[in-house]
C-alpha cells in the first residue's frame, strides 16, 4: 500500500523475509507493484526501508517504509506493452 500523506510504500516485514527466500530457494523474481504502479524488489524493500513503529493497535505487525522515489516505474522493469495485432477477417 502507499500513503498518499508520507509518499511511502509499505510491505510487512515477514513478506520480504519470505520472498527473500523464495527468490533464493526457486530463482524466480518477485516484484511489488503498487497502486500508483511503482515497482520494488524484496531487495529493494529491505535495503532501501525503514522500520515502521510497532503499534498495539490492529495487528502491530511491522512494515519496512520505502520512499516512493526509490520505487522504479512500471514500463521501466516491465516495458510498455504492445497492442494486439488484430486478425484479420479472411
Amino acid at each position: 500500500m502507499t500513503s498518499r500523506t508520507t509518499n511511502r510504500h509499505a510491505v510487512e516485514r515477514a513478506a520480504v523475509t519470505a520472498h527473500l527466500q523464495l527468490t533464493a530457494w526457486t530463482q524466480l523474481p518477485i516484484y511489488y507493484v503498487f497502486d500508483n504502479l511503482d515497482v520494488l524488489t524484496p531487495y529493494d524493500a529491505l535495503t532501501t526501508g525503514r522500520n515502521s513503529p510497532r503499534t498495539t493497535a490492529g495487528s502491530g505487525t511491522a512494515y519496512y517504509l520505502i520512499p516512493s522515489h526509490h520505487a522504479q516505474p512500471f514500463e521501466t522493469t516491465f516495458g510498455t506493452p504492445h497492442p494486439h495485432p488484430t486478425a484479420s477477417a479472411a
